[in-house]
């Protein structure tokens, strides 16, 4: 059966808020949280951006279920060794719980303590540069470094857990699912086109086997945003006033402020949201959309109501969705 998790938007809400709308989640049957990672929120009318791994120690006190960043940046804002400590304490304070959800940075997030904003290869080579790191600071033992993006003196993590948190990639690009398979414990795709999931999931599959690992045991993780409200129009309204992000189709990493995105939520429009956002007070139609990607192999859903309706459509949700999944 697959875990239908929340996915806690903390570019939208304050985070006691979220972590009642966590509760509430966990109650009505959902199974973990995902959190977002925001410096920023992409638009101004989102109005928060709370600090993840404060917020995600606060969550799991609260609730029972797994629960890890979704995803985090290892390379600009934050030094690879940092992340990996963070990490190692919420592993270690929260045993078979946490799970490290890793991407290569968004400039919305990263620029604002990085005066250049590199291309995507060198992100992505900083990213698994980052991952090495962590690797070996989560032998704990005493570990040194020098690379082509990154120094790191001998040091070694001094709270450890008894396993090592397990290291998922967020992307929909190819070569960095094949990476990912061999190097990395589980895939994450934050909304891509499906027609491009099942190349990514045979990528990642082969680099797992290339390493000698067991695909069909990785987790396949999936952030899904849609749109519920009690009539059409409200879920429209919510889309295009909460979450406009969600209908531009084109790549958002080199943005770097929320009154640039506000600037080009003017230009979305209600048919943008087709075939990336499901947008309908229809509740069987979510359900069979979630069906959908279950079948397609994803083990983990995190779900995203863009809209402020959060308690309404959590419970809807409870009731009439998440039981009749299989």
């Amino acid at each position: 059966m697959a875990q239908i998790g929340y996915a806690a938007m903390l570019e939208q809400f304050p985070p006691r808020e979220l972590i009642t709308y966590c509760q509430q989640a966990e109650a009505a049957g959902f199974s973990g949280v995902m959190a977002a990672d925001h410096v920023q929120p992409w638009t101004p009318q989102q109005g928060n951006a709370a600090f993840v791994w404060a917020f995600m120690a606060a969550a799991a006190e609260h609730t029972k279920g797994d629960i890890g960043p979704g995803v985090t940046c290892p390379s600009f804002r934050q030094h690879p060794a940092i992340i990996a400590q963070a990490a190692a304490t919420m592993a270690a304070m929260y045993p078979g719980r946490f799970w490290l959800g890793l991407g290569s940075g968004e400039a919305l997030n990263e620029h604002v303590v990085a005066g250049y904003w590199p291309e995507v290869a060198e992100r992505i080579s900083r990213m698994f540069e980052a991952i090495e790191i962590m690797r070996k600071l989560f032998t704990g033992k005493d570990v040194k470094h020098r690379g082509d993006f990154y120094r790191m003196e001998t040091v070694r993590l001094w709270t450890m857990p008894d396993q090592p948190p397990p290291i998922y990639v967020a992307t929909a690009g190819p070569v960095t699912a094949e990476k990912t398979g061999r190097l990395c414990d589980g895939l994450i795709t934050v909304g891509a086109p499906e027609e491009k999931i099942e190349g990514v999931f045979q990528r990642f599959e082969k680099g797992a086997r290339e390493a000698g690992k067991d695909p069909s045991t990785m987790p396949r993780v999936l952030q899904l945003h849609l749109s519920w409200a009690r009539t059409d129009a409200e879920a429209l309204q919510n889309a295009m006033t909460e979450w406009p992000n969600g209908g531009m189709k084109f790549p958002k990493q080199d943005i770097r402020s929320p009154s640039d995105f506000a600037l080009m939520a003017k230009i979305v429009r209600p048919e943008d949201f087709e075939g990336r956002m499901l947008i309908t007070s229809d509740l069987d139609a979510h359900r069979r959309e979630i069906q959908k990607f279950v079948d397609m192999g994803f083990g983990r859903v995190y779900l995203h109501n863009v809209g402020r309706n959060q308690q309404e459509w959590i419970e809807a949700f409870g009731r009439e969705v998440l039981p009749h999944l299989h």
